[in-house]
């Protein structure tokens, strides 16, 4: 049409500009050009609610007369339903019952017919129509959308399912009569797909339902798949974390058995274990000959052996059933000898070998002590005492400590004061101590009628009666003369077997030192080879009997 009018009309500048405008008046769709109601474009409202539908007459210049409006309802394409008129001489109308009581005008005149419709229904959405009766340019309209919205009732669970090899639904999320529709997502890492489904109500509302899907196995059993639901009236995602719930026949084993039930132990304790879902409704422990030994004792899945003997040598099973099925698993138990406890063992023999190395260490020290003072002693003999032989100082002779030492020689077959002969009147030397502490050498005749001691030395000797007398001498000395008194009596009668009237071939006793026909210096050599030292520190002879 606009190049209609430019075919006619001479082309001009201010010509071509107001056919531009024409055209596009002509052109414009009727909403643009029924600038003179406004309306809202589109409003949102949920059920129960209230909503307000405004409508406005702009006429500019005057000259437009309103005789009469009207709301008109169009919940589909093609329908129309009048739901509220209003006429200045003959007022309010509300021909449709479904909005009786529900739709009011705002205010009473054809300037501003806004009206409010409360309680609103899902079904109330559409399209709301404010149309003006107008003279002389006819009709004038301006139409407002209600988005009716509805927030879901959303819900997820998880279906319980058996293990098996076809896949199943394991987990279910509905999104129910929410509009607009909501979408289902689900999250998850178990391997599965999902389905989703949905159903339209009556008022306009959608039910969205999804379904998760896999091929259930135990080990499935109890992990997390999580629905989301996402729809235009949620301030966020609403999620839904589900726990799966897979069931199984039962699996089995035993622990507790250490190979160590030796006979003796107490206490020793088998335990089945079992997985299975739902749980096991019945656990039985049975041996390879039916029966436990009286010395077993079971509680649910723990058996305990109070006293390990040979009965509990056998082999032990547990089974244990559900309601999907029975599973069994068996141990054999070998019973060994007793044996100790290794904690225990090692600490006695930890003992006893330390105690062992103790012990060598103080025999080892011992012996170094007394191998040093035999070197020391046999270095260095005290010098400038008696001489044994004698009875006084001599060159070889020494003083070997406070003993009382008994030296008798026979090597010959005349006896003599001089211990050259055989028989057993030799010269018999005794250590006697005085009472200041202090020892010679005595001579004591071979007479077996005398029984005097006689001192080397100028002036008589002490007598027995006058040491036990001196009041410094201890009772150990006290007891040295008596033994020295009774010797006397046995040399006597030895005197007689070699002496007088006993005969020459007797040998003398074992304690008797024989001398030879040599030198004094001889016999202090011999004497010097006779001698051992002692711990205390003393010298004794090996044949001599101290008293």
């Amino acid at each position: 049409m606009a190049r209609d009018y430019a075919a006619r009309w001479p082309v001009s500048p201010a010509r071509n500009t107001w056919l531009v405008a024409a055209a596009i008046l002509l052109l414009a769709p009727q909403d643009i050009r029924a600038q003179k109601v406004r309306v809202d474009e589109e409003l949102e409202a949920y059920p129960t609610e209230s909503v307000d539908l405004r409508c406005e007459f702009v006429d500019r210049g005057g000259r437009t007369k309103l005789t009469q409006v009207s709301w008109i309802w169009e919940p589909v394409d093609g329908q129309r339903d009048n739901i509220a008129v209003y006429h200045p001489i003959y007022g309010q109308s509300f021909p449709n019952l479904s909005f009786k009581d529900r739709v009011v005008f705002l205010h009473n005149t054809l300037e501003n017919p806004s009206i409010r419709i409360s309680n609103l229904r899902m079904s109330d959405a559409g399209r709301y129509t404010c149309e003006y009766a107008t003279y002389p340019s006819g009709n004038e309209q301006g139409t407002t959308t209600l988005v009716m919205l509805a927030k879901p009732r959303n819900s997820a669970n998880m279906v319980t399912v058996q293990a098996g090899t076809k896949s199943v639904v394991v987990a279910q999320c509905e999104a129910a009569e929410g509009k607009p529709a909501a979408t289902i997502k689900w999250v998850g890492s178990v391997g599965g797909n999902h389905s989703t489904s949905t159903t339209n109500g009556p008022d306009g509302t959608v039910t969205v339902r999804s379904e998760y899907r896999l091929v259930p196995t135990s080990a499935d059993n109890g992990r997390d798949v999580t629905c989301v639901v996402e729809q235009r009236t949620q301030e966020r995602p609403w999620s839904y974390t589900i726990k799966l719930s897979v069931e199984y026949p039962p699996t089995v084993s035993i622990e507790g058995y250490d190979n160590n039930w030796y006979v003796g132990r107490s206490d020793a304790r088998l335990l089945c274990l079992a997985n299975a879902n739902p749980a096991p409704t019945t656990i039985t422990w049975t041996t390879a000959s039916g029966s436990l030994p009286d010395t077993v004792v079971v509680d649910g899945n723990q058996l305990t052996v109070r006293k390990v003997n040979d009965a509990v040598n056998t082999t032990f099973t547990c089974e244990v059933k559900n309601k999907h099925g029975a599973s069994r698993h068996q141990i054999t138990t070998i019973v060994i000898e007793a044996l100790e406890d290794p904690s225990s063992a090692g600490v006695v023999a930890g003992a006893v070998i330390g105690s062992l190395l103790a012990l060598l260490l103080v025999v080892a020290l011992i012996a170094v002590l007394l191998t040093r003072s035999r070197r020391q002693q046999r270095r260095g003999y005290p010098s400038g005492g008696d001489s044994i032989a004698t009875g006084s100082g001599g060159s070889n002779g020494g003083d070997y400590g406070n003993k009382a030492r008994l030296l008798f020689s026979g090597t010959g077959n005349n006896g003599s004061k001089n211990g050259t002969s055989a028989n057993n009147n030799g010269p018999i030397y005794t250590y006697r101590e005085g009472c200041d502490a202090t020892g010679t050498l005595t001579e004591k005749a071979n007479d077996v009628h005398h029984h005097h001691l006689h001192h080397s030395s100028t002036g008589n000797p002490p007598t027995s009666h006058d040491i036990l007398l001196c009041g410094n001498m201890g009772d150990a000395e006290r007891r040295k003369f008596t033994l020295d008194d009774s010797l006397e009596d046995e040399e006597e009668r030895y005197d007689g077997f070699g002496g007088v009237g006993g005969g020459g071939n007797m040998l003398p006793p074992a304690y008797h030192v024989r001398r030879g026909h040599g030198s004094e210096e001889e016999m202090d050599v011999y004497l010097d080879d006779d001698m051992e030292s002692q711990r205390d520190g003393s010298v004794i002879s090996r044949t001599a009997i101290y008293v």
